[in-house]
């Protein structure tokens, strides 16, 4: 039996250590090491034994979380998932908490907070799970987790095709990611031109948070990036961001793409999932589609990219040795779903060479 997960968890609500501290006791495979009230008294309780995985507020006496966060990763890197009220409401709070190395984010409401927190019992131990397989400790993996709801696929939304629409000249390019790709996606779009291909992403993200997200994102890259909504065009120069807590599948009405935004159950345990939208775009788009996988926890597109492999589209997968969670594409090359491996610092020369191969080429903002 691999160790179990040593957690603290540091919060100033003394409800919220009595519930997290509840929640992830229910795991086998997690250890609540203790709980603090704040950073100062956190770092105390550090210095007789250091976690696995910090669970961690952000608005708190005496130090604020975030600078304890880079206090943290400076020092001593750990994995941190953070879980505040700040975070839903505070976009630059949540983009800074990302920006300075934690691995996720767990929205909690101002009311109803201890049920709210009950009801996302898995959410917080995936979470934590994802957390300690991080590269940033380079944990053994844990143990096998407790029974869960059955994972649905991507049947659930939409059927799977035996062949693809109609053949179009227009490329796009599909990307999926979870545990670290918000960082990677920072790294692979703003290395990219003006002049790419319209892309379509699923990041695994609450709800809330994607919009502040894309919004950073666009800051930063010479692309068009935004949140999707339900009837935009996938264009060149532009990435669409699937909102989180909805699904997105591409389109096709012509020789045009477009994204659809949808309610649905969980697929894969996720929504958005990676598997919705790639085997939304191996239906569309086929063997003009390039997919891409990257760093994740789980199986989250393994098989809607085995699809698109199927179809003839080119396929991605990010390699182990840049993966902050080295599950998802891990799983896709298990499947044979895989065609390249690259590092990260090379997916986004495969990008332009999508737009390469299409002939065709657009500027920024183009209508």
């Amino acid at each position: 039996m691999p160790p179990r997960i040593k957690v603290l968890i540091v919060d100033d609500s003394a409800v919220v250590r009595q519930v997290l501290t509840a929640v992830l006791t229910q795991d086998p495979g997690i250890e609540v090491m203790g709980a603090a009230s704040d950073p100062v008294f956190a770092m105390e309780r550090m210095r007789a034994q250091w976690p696995d995985v910090l669970v961690l507020d952000v608005e708190m006496p005496r130090m604020d979380g975030i600078t304890f966060l880079k206090k943290i990763m400076s020092e001593r890197p750990t994995p941190v998932v953070i879980c505040s009220t700040l975070t839903e409401q505070g976009a630059e709070t949540t983009m800074q908490a990302l920006a300075a190395g934690a691995t996720s984010i767990i929205p909690k409401p101002k009311m109803g907070l201890k049920r709210f927190l009950q009801d996302s019992a898995e959410d917080l131990v995936s979470a934590v799970r994802a957390a300690a397989q991080a590269n940033v400790r380079r944990l053994v993996p844990p143990a096998n987790p407790v029974p869960v709801a059955p994972k649905l696929s991507a049947d659930a939304i939409l059927p799977a095709s035996a062949q693809a629409m109609a053949e179009t000249t227009d490329r796009v390019v599909a990307i999926g990611t979870s545990t670290g790709g918000t960082q990677a996606l920072e790294l692979v779009l703003t290395s990219l031109p003006r002049v790419c291909p319209g892309i379509v992403i699923v990041q695994h993200m609450p709800e809330k948070f994607t919009g502040a997200f894309a919004s950073r994102l666009n800051g930063l890259c010479r692309i068009e990036v935004r949140e999707a909504a339900a009837g935009d065009r996938v264009m060149p120069g532009c990435a669409l961001i699937a909102p989180g807590g909805r699904h997105m599948l591409l389109k096709r009405s012509g020789a045009q793409y477009h994204v659809d935004v949808i309610d649905g159950p969980l697929v894969s345990r996720h929504r958005p999932s990676v598997d919705v939208l790639f085997r939304s775009v191996a239906k569309c788009a086929g063997k003009n589609a390039l997919g891409i996988i990257m760093t994740g926890m789980g199986d989250d597109g393994a098989h809607g990219l085995k699809e698109l492999h199927d179809m003839g589209g080119r396929t991605l997968a990010q390699d182990e040795a840049s993966c902050v969670v080295y599950g998802m594409p891990k799983e896709a090359i298990k499947l044979g779903a895989v065609d390249r491996v690259l590092p990260l610092a090379d997916i986004h020369m495969e990008i332009v060479r999508t737009m390469q191969l299409s002939g065709t080429s657009a500027d920024k903002r183009s209508s």
